[in-house]
């Protein structure tokens, strides 16, 4: 394992230094053979450039040999022997806790904890054995910059059941927000619990009541006091419910995200699952689907076909949205894409005049197609000659999910406009966007300039790219002229745009800078 000393670091205040981030990765352990085999991989597969990290395992198994033949890998590893083993009895249909077995578990843990407090880390993440961990799922945790935050899973406590997560709201394990003394019909509790559940399906972090399991636990929340020591005047079942009591006791607050749901192995049946659970990682990773999504309407003689022929490059699907096109725009779609998986959706009248309607459409049609990300460009948008291979890197980064690239203006085919209201290429766009399903999406509802992309992504992680967009919409005379009495049609007062920036569309001598294929 390496550990880089570029990446995530903090810096030392007092001696004016960089200090790489030292990370423990704790876990009581006693477990099936083929699961544990699974977590153990998991975990060498987590991201840790820019860490220093260090295992520590109870072993509770009597002597596991997957724990030490990972122990010989890594040098970091340090195993504490369990003591008095307990029969821990879990089948296909559930996992059966005795009070003792629970308060042996807690002191497991509070053992890891007070080695993580010796060994100086600045965080500690306690993860149960029967997870498999997403790669990202210690970086992603640590650039939260929360004290206490979980990777929420979901789990069919029975097989009977729906899954729910390892969070919850209140009390033992109450999934909906209740105000004291109120008293809450069953179904006035059914909706309020599938409200939280929903909720939780959207990417994002939210601030809950209880969590465990896969949890991040800085310094600071261990030197406070927080550990699973048992409460006694608490009658919560559970050494995580005492951990949570006593961490907001302490006025430390509980989060759970939800980006990178580790996969649990709550029965050995689930292993099967558990395949296709990795497949689509390693999809994300090495070869993720990017889908291109189109807007257009009567393209033909201007530009189409050279985009189309540049995005068959670099993208696994494209999408066409035609809004009541009168020219044979359709037909160019068809023919240059003939080699590439395809989509092509016809209005018969146009929408243009709420063009947010538009938008949504086009992005509800690419995300149908279950892409990883997506692209949305216009019929006159171009990436420079180089862009291909450099798109297909950039999407194959799981730190981000928006990049940003800059956009030119093209007033002919080789130079680009720039004066006061022609700066497009001074500022970053998002043009890419990792799609997540499940996620609610929101927009800038008005019928013009509403952007191509929902207003909630500027929400997420994101990174400026370097390659550049030419925009040719303005590149010929009667282009401008069109565009100049569309707008004057559908937005006369600027209540969409700036009015000063429509007149000098249709300025005599712009300010015009050359392009050069190699910047």
């Amino acid at each position: 394992m390496v550990n880089a000393l570029a990446g995530a670091c903090r810096a030392d205040k007092y001696l004016g230094v960089l200090l790489v981030i030292k990370v423990v990765v704790g876990s009581p352990v006693k477990q099936k053979p083929a699961i544990l085999e699974q977590f153990l991989q998991s975990l060498e597969n987590l991201d840790y450039e820019g860490l220093t990290v260090e295992y520590v395992f109870v072993d509770d198994d009597e002597g596991c040999n997957l724990l030490y033949a990972f122990a010989g890998k890594y040098a970091n590893t340090t195993i504490f022997k369990g003591d008095n083993p307990l029969e821990y009895h879990c089948d296909e249909e559930t996992h059966c806790w005795q009070e003792n077995l629970i308060w042996k578990v807690a002191a497991y843990k509070d053992r890891i904890i007070e080695y993580a407090l010796q060994a100086r880390a600045d965080y500690l993440f306690l993860a149960d054995s029967d997870l498999y961990l997403h790669p990202q799922t210690v970086k992603h945790l640590l650039s939260l910059k929360k004290d206490i935050v979980s990777e929420v899973y979901w789990t069919k406590w029975a097989l009977q059941f729906a899954p729910l997560p390892q969070v919850w709201v209140g009390d033992q394990y109450r999934l909906f927000h209740a105000e004291r003394g109120v008293e809450y019909s069953s179904d006035e509790q059914a909706m309020k619990s599938q409200e939280f559940i929903d909720m939780l399906k959207n990417p994002g972090v939210y601030k809950v009541g209880g969590l465990g399991a896969c949890t991040l636990i800085s310094r600071y929340a261990l030197e406070r006091g927080a550990n699973f020591k048992e409460i006694y005047n608490l009658g919560f079942i559970g050494e995580d419910r005492h951990f949570c009591v006593r961490a907001v006791a302490l006025g430390l607050e509980l989060y759970a995200d939800t980006w990178y749901p580790p996969f649990h192995i709550y029965r050995e049946s689930e292993l099967v699952n558990l395949a296709k659970y990795k497949h689509r990682i390693a999809r994300n990773t090495e070869h993720p689907k990017l889908t291109v999504g189109m807007l257009v309407k009567n393209e033909s003689g201007r530009y189409l076909e050279r985009v189309l022929q540049h995005i068959a490059q670099y993208a696994d699907e494209v999408v066409i949205l035609d809004d009541g096109s009168t020219d044979n725009t359709v037909a160019i779609c068809r023919e240059k894409l003939v080699n590439i998986v395809h989509c092509i959706v016809e209005n018969s009248i146009s929408g243009f005049s709420n063009e947010v309607e538009l938008r949504k459409t086009l992005w509800e049609l690419a995300g149908g197609t279950n892409p990883d990300w997506i692209m949305i460009l216009d019929a006159d948008e171009i990436f420079e000659h180089k862009a291909a291979e450099g798109i297909r890197e950039l999407i194959k980064d799981d730190s981000v999910d928006v990049v940003y690239f800059r956009l030119y203006d093209m007033w002919n085919e080789s130079s680009y406009r720039e004066d006061s209201y022609w700066i497009a290429h001074r500022v970053y766009r998002p043009f890419l966007v990792r799609y997540r399903s499940g996620y609610k999406y929101e927009w800038q509802e008005q019928p013009l300039h509403c952007g191509r992309f929902p207003i909630n992504i500027f929400d997420r992680t994101g990174k400026q790219s370097q390659l550049r967009l030419q925009h040719f919409g303005w590149a010929r005379p009667e282009d401008r002229v069109a565009k100049y009495f569309r707008y004057k049609e559908l937005d006369p007062k600027a209540k969409y745009g700036v009015q000063e920036q429509y007149l000098s569309i249709l300025d005599p001598k712009p300010n015009l800078i050359k392009w050069r294929d190699d910047e």
